[in-house]
């Protein structure tokens, strides 16, 4: 791990209501024996830190993994945007620039996430990691992203005023992107219905 990486904090965003999953917390599904939240953590801790964990309700829940919870700072539940609101304002606190984001249930997501949204920057308030796609040529991945701290009060007022999807607020600001490709297949794969879990269990934990 890189000086650099450590100095920018990252958050897993668990804060949605998983409903193709019947409601809970998808991060604590366990996949080959190890929850979802287990094997972010391990790809993210090499990457980034310090870590914390997007979540709503009771935080007493992922009391075991040793991270900070940080609940939207907005009532409702209004998506991803709110969980990345969440992780600027804290990483603000830290006295942080930038903050990587991640979600709880794509436990494939590149070990070089982090060092590769830094190169590709350019010099962009908001950088989004994406995937090739034979049709549209690239397709963004809105949940892993890294983020100027500075956007905070801009995303907080778009949030109020209604806006949810995050490509329309990332492109007001001029966001770069960076592709992954992976012949073990897509690194993005995420866990959205129990069908998904038993494709991750084929695919393998070291994917």
């Amino acid at each position: 791990m890189t000086e650099r990486a450590l100095r920018i904090p990252a958050i897993i965003l668990a804060g949605g209501l998983a409903r193709r999953m019947g409601g809970g917390d998808k991060a604590l599904l366990e996949l080959g024996g190890e929850t979802l939240l287990s094997r972010v953590i391990a790809r993210l801790e090499p990457q980034a830190g310090p870590i914390a964990l997007n979540a709503n309700g009771d935080p007493s829940r992922f009391q075991g993994y040793g991270l900070p919870v940080v609940a939207d700072s907005l009532p409702g539940f209004v998506g991803p945007l709110a969980g990345v609101l969440a992780g600027m304002e804290w990483a603000a606190g830290l006295g942080a620039r930038q903050i990587v984001s991640v979600a709880a249930d794509t436990p494939f997501f590149p070990r070089d996430l982090v060092t590769r949204l830094q190169a590709g920057a350019g010099g962009a308030p908001v950088t989004l990691a994406a995937t090739p796609d034979p049709v549209r040529g690239t397709v963004r991945q809105p949940t892993f992203g890294l983020w100027s701290v500075d956007l905070r009060d801009d995303l907080r007022a778009a949030l109020e005023q209604g806006l949810r999807k995050v490509v329309i607020w990332t492109d007001r600001h001029g966001a770069s992107e960076v592709v992954f490709e992976s012949e073990a297949g897509d690194p993005f794969f995420n866990i959205n219905r129990p069908e998904d879990l038993e494709e991750a269990l084929e695919r393998g934990a070291d994917s």
